[in-house]
């Protein structure tokens, strides 16, 4: 199984399809209609109103598209990953452990903000990647931070990931000083012109809806959020220690991207402390990335044998969770 996903063949796409099916079977079985917690943002909002009005509250419509926009998000992380050769050779294998590890939890297979904001991000990433390569990046930074305020609007703890857009600009490029500037100006100016169209069309009420931020240290007790996190853990720092080797070997870009991907984990797991009410849902931010270090334990296992061996057992642990919890 895993050498089909370790070759670059297009044709892997049509296996990614079947294990996405299998893999997230349960949750078509037994489908949501979407993430409404209080902690979503106002785009979020007028876009559910939206299909609501279109569908009306079918659990199967949104799961699926909830599945869907998961199949999607690991195709285009795949391209960005192997457009910048972040492995010797072009892999599927970061697309297949999206798909495995956002299978752990039932509400990372839900429609919801987290899913928007990933989507988002995964342009905010390619985005990144050529900061290094620019000898002006003034329009970047700027359409960077734009789009990280367009995520706020979908869910405004993802506010935070303006840390990680400071971050990558220290480790791409030298600082300057403007360019930091130009980025936060991008951060405003989607809230600025939310709030000029509602002022415009008297909605300006819906105005305090916008800076939905809080701060909150949950005591988690749900056994499921524990097993999916030290998962994801596990091969994060599994992942992150492999790596040094080939890193060695690797173009300056390359390494600055995948130092770039390890802030991103870390403050991706950061966004969720500041929902109003903490929920694991918006720990699916995280995966994204970390689906990164996980496909590198995989690509680094030279024993097929021993990988398939390693696959099946977190697959296993994956199905265990879901049909016999």
């Amino acid at each position: 199984m895993i050498k089909f996903f370790r070759s670059g063949n297009p044709l892997t796409v049509l296996l990614l399809l079947i294990y996405t099916l299998v893999v997230k079977f349960f949750y078509l079985l037994h489908p949501s209609t979407y993430l409404a917690d209080g902690s979503e943002g106002l785009l979020y909002n007028l876009l559910v109103k939206w299909l609501h009005g279109l569908v009306g509250t079918s659990p199967l419509f949104f799961t699926s598209l909830a599945i869907l926009l998961i199949l999607v998000q690991s195709l285009l992380f795949t391209k960005i990953i192997n457009h910048h050769r972040l492995f010797a050779k072009p892999t599927y294998l970061p697309a297949m452990c999206y798909i495995l590890f956002t299978s752990l939890l039932h509400s990372w297979n839900v429609f919801s903000p987290g899913l928007i904001v990933n989507m988002i991000m995964l342009w905010v990433f390619s985005s990144m990647t050529s900061l290094y390569t620019r000898t002006s990046a003034r329009d970047v930074v700027f359409n960077i931070g734009f789009a990280l305020g367009v995520c706020g609007l979908f869910y405004f703890p993802s506010i935070i990931l303006c840390i990680l857009l400071l971050v990558s600009m220290l480790i791409m490029r030298a600082f300057r000083l403007a360019e930091w500037i130009i980025g936060i100006l991008g951060l405003i100016c989607p809230l600025y012109l939310m709030g000029t169209y509602l002022f415009l069309t008297n909605q300006i009420g819906l105005l305090r809806k916008i800076p939905n931020i809080g701060f909150s240290l949950p005591f988690i007790t749900d056994y499921k959020v524990w097993g999916a996190m030290v998962a994801c853990t596990l091969f994060f720092i599994m992942g992150w220690l492999l790596l040094q080797r080939p890193l060695k070997k690797m173009l300056i870009q390359g390494r600055k991207i995948w130092a770039t991907l390890i802030v991103y984990v870390v403050v991706a797991m950061l966004v969720p402390f500041f929902n109003p009410e903490f929920s694991p849902a918006y720990w699916v931010l995280a995966v994204l990335p970390v689906s990164m270090f996980a496909g590198n334990v995989f690509w680094c296992i030279p024993n097929d044998t021993f990988a398939n061996v390693v696959h099946l057992i977190t697959f296993a642990y994956v199905i265990i969770m879901q049909y016999f919890s």
